[in-house]
């Protein structure tokens, strides 16, 4: 039995054609299904690129006009298409371009090979600094204190290490991004900031491989760092799959870091930390998908679990496209309200669980602060955040819990005596509601997990997954943990407290019995949004602390973002009003189509009632508006402006981004740091650019 060639296609590649014309988009298409499924055919002429830098670069026709160009080395049957262009053009990429396996990663990479001009002829060439090295001449090398076998093994290429020793000033590292990959360029960003080369090989997760053969193409293929920036094809189905779907980078490569936290057999929870854009969703898909097809048996199912309904939404439809359809009927998404109400009502449960102190609960709150004593100097909303950070969010039942409750960032404290005065209104306001058969929901996530305790059922759930954990308080997390028992592959959770946009008491995961020690990672790389979007983001937060979602502090230290754009323009306008017609100027500005592109726009604002008066204004403008709302998924026309608040605006993306904000939130010295952070969240959902607008 004949061993099948190995084909593969780099990032580069499936970006190109994507961009392609209509007419000859699909004629590579074509090309490209016929081409993996018989790459030695006789109707394929490998032409040799006589300039090539590499000579295991081949050059393939397509039609009279455009050129494949394909690494095809004489020693392994692998075959990787690199880059489509014109004739010229693409002989002109292939040129300067080598194909090498890293003596240490084992990682398959295309490394850019300067090329310099000739002399004319009876001269002698001149000698021409660096740009970059003529950079801040006064300054000392970056990374002088770091070694030539120290940058092999953090990923840069031998051809740049000379060339990164020159680096004086962070900014540098950018205009080496390309060149460098996304290997080289984390682990400068890192050094860069601070981090030690063993604190760099322990984040990234570096490992020598033992033996490497940088002659072996086919083992390079196979490495977690080589499939971050090249999609080794299975079969045919499956190319068909990815070339007729809208290019969606995160359904194909993955960082090394985030494949193997996909891949990996853990024993117990763990922990994933990552700022906005950095793919923590996506590593939660992809482990989801992981777990179902390689974990999951007969009659289980994964778990991933949300925070909101429109998360769970969005999850559901991303994993269709990731998925197959029986590995999707293998995972359970919800959102936990969704699931408890679930589980419950099969229980036979009686009470009505009720969200918040407003409607249905009211009557019964307000029996319960008649009881109040009035000797207490204590307005009557800190009984309310008293219940619901304290109390409710920590599943206190009696008076002795309460009297030894930790009231962590309540801002007062309370005495024996004075809890003692207090919790009557809080044993009555739970009286009130019993008789009424309701509870509330933090009270029904206690009651569940008490029903789960006593329960001799087969277990339902190979393992979950849970998305935005720092949205969840401590009862939802005891919930979590006595759904699965502990074991392996039990819990993964993926957070950023910088994106916690809920007024809710910080939930401490080791607190609520789970146990992440040895088990936390964090993603540093942002793919969604601009560097330049993402400081002005990050320094909003700047001396408001971030916790780590297990009693801890979180940083921004070695967070930075792949691309680059414009900074964020902001306009200070001096009522509601005169923000309202900004936004819908920048709106109708950004309308008008970039070249051949049309990019996607979003106007995100604090409330509803912000939102619907942009609405109107668009639309007496003869503007198409689509308005997010809470419960409906955003179906991308790019068309359209789309309105949404900044709570629905949480996981998903625009190219273009529009904040509407008070002036209290952006410029007050004492701004509240849940609005601060969410407006970091609605910044963050811009992939090329972003405007303020504060009132």
């Amino acid at each position: 039995m004949s061993i099948r060639p190995k084909v593969a296609l780099s990032q580069d590649f499936l970006l190109t054609i994507s961009k392609l014309p209509p007419g000859i988009h699909s004629k590579v298409l074509k090309w490209t299904v016929q081409f993996q499924t018989q790459p030695t055919s006789n109707g394929i002429n490998y032409e040799k690129i006589n300039n090539a830098a590499d000579p295991n670069l081949k050059s393939v026709r397509i039609d009279q006009d455009y050129r494949g160009i394909v690494f095809k080395p004489e020693k392994d049957d692998v075959y990787v298409l690199l880059h489509v262009d014109k004739h010229d053009e693409a002989y002109r990429w292939a040129e300067r371009r080598q194909m090498k396996v890293h003596p240490i990663s084992g990682a398959l990479q295309i490394l850019i090979i300067e090329q310099a001009a000739p002399a004319p002829h009876g001269e002698a060439s001149p000698i021409v600094a660096d740009p970059i090295a003529l950079r801040g001449t006064d300054l000392k090398p970056l990374f002088s204190h770091v070694s030539s076998d120290d940058f092999l093994y953090l990923g840069v290429a031998p051809n740049l290490i000379e060339r990164v020793k020159t680096i004086k000033h962070a900014s540098e590292i950018t205009d080496l991004q390309k060149d460098l990959g996304i290997a080289g360029y984390e682990a400068l960003v890192l050094l860069a900031d601070g981090f030690t080369v063993q604190d760099v090989r322990e984040d990234l997760e570096l490992r020598r491989l033992s033996t490497i053969d940088t002659e072996d193409f086919a083992a390079s293929l196979e490495t977690d760092e080589t499939r971050s920036a090249f999609y080794v094809v299975d079969n045919e189905q499956e190319l068909t799959a990815v070339l007729n779907s809208p290019l969606a980078q995160w359904r194909i490569f993955l960082h090394p870091k985030q494949r193997r936290l996909a891949t990996t057999d853990f024993n117990g929870p763990v922990r994933v930390l990552g700022g906005a854009g950095t793919g923590k969703t996506v590593l939660a898909m992809h482990r989801a998908k992981w777990l179902a097809d390689h974990r999951t048996g007969a009659g289980q199912k994964v778990l991933f679990a949300t925070f909101t309904r429109n998360l769970a939404s969005d999850i559901q439809t991303n994993l269709e496209t990731l998925c197959s359809k029986d590995t999707l009927g293998k995972i359970e998404v919800t959102n936990l309200d969704r699931w408890v109400k679930g589980f419950l009502a099969g229980k036979l449960y009686e009470h009505r669980i009720l969200y918040d102190l407003r409607g249905d609960a009211l009557p019964a709150w307000e029996k319960a602060m008649a009881l109040r004593d009035t000797n207490l100097d204590l307005p009557v909303d800190f009984y309310v955040s008293e219940w619901e950070q304290v109390v409710a969010a920590n599943g206190i039942s009696t008076l002795d819990e309460y009297r030894a409750a930790r009231r962590q960032g309540r801002g007062s404290t309370l005495r024996r005596k004075e809890r003692d005065l207090i919790w009557p209104v809080f044993e009555e306001f739970r009286s009130q509601l019993t008789a009424r058969k309701m509870k509330m929901v933090d009270d029904a996530y206690r009651d569940a997990a008490a029903l789960i305790a006593a329960d001799d059922a087969p277990q339902k759930y190979s393992g979950i997954i849970v998305d935005e954990t720092q949205d969840f308080g401590p009862m939802a997390l005891r919930l979590l943990r006595s759904i699965i028992p502990s074991g392996q592959n039990d819990l993964f959770f993926v957070g950023d407290g910088h994106q916690r946009i809920y007024k809710r008491n910080r939930a401490a995961m080791s607190k609520c019995g789970i146990n992440i020690v040895g088990r936390s990672r964090k993603l540093n790389l942002n793919y969604r949004t601009t560097d330049e979007i993402r400081r002005v983001a990050t320094n909003l937060l700047e001396g408001y602390p971030i916790d780590d979602l297990d009693d801890g502090l979180d940083s921004s230290k070695g967070y930075t973002s792949l691309s680059h754009g414009p900074v964020p323009e902001v306009y200070r306008t001096d009522n509601l009003d005169r923000a309202v017609e900004q936004a819908v100027a920048c709106a109708q500005e950004w309308r008008q189509p970039f070249g051949d592109l049309t990019f996607s726009q979003c106007i995100i604002v604090p409330n509803t009632k912000i939102r619907n008066d942009i609405t109107t204004a668009l639309v007496e403008q003869s503007v198409t508006v689509v308005v997010i709302e809470a419960d409906n998924r955003d179906k991308g026309d790019v068309s359209a402006v789309r309105l949404s608040t900044m709570h629905r605006a949480k996981g998903l993306e625009f190219d273009r981004v529009i904040v509407l904000i008070s002036k209290l939130v952006l410029d007050g010295p004492e701004a509240d740091d849940t609005d601060r952070k969410m407006l970091y969240v609605a910044l963050t959902r811009a992939k090329r650019e972003a405007r303020i607008i504060s009132y």
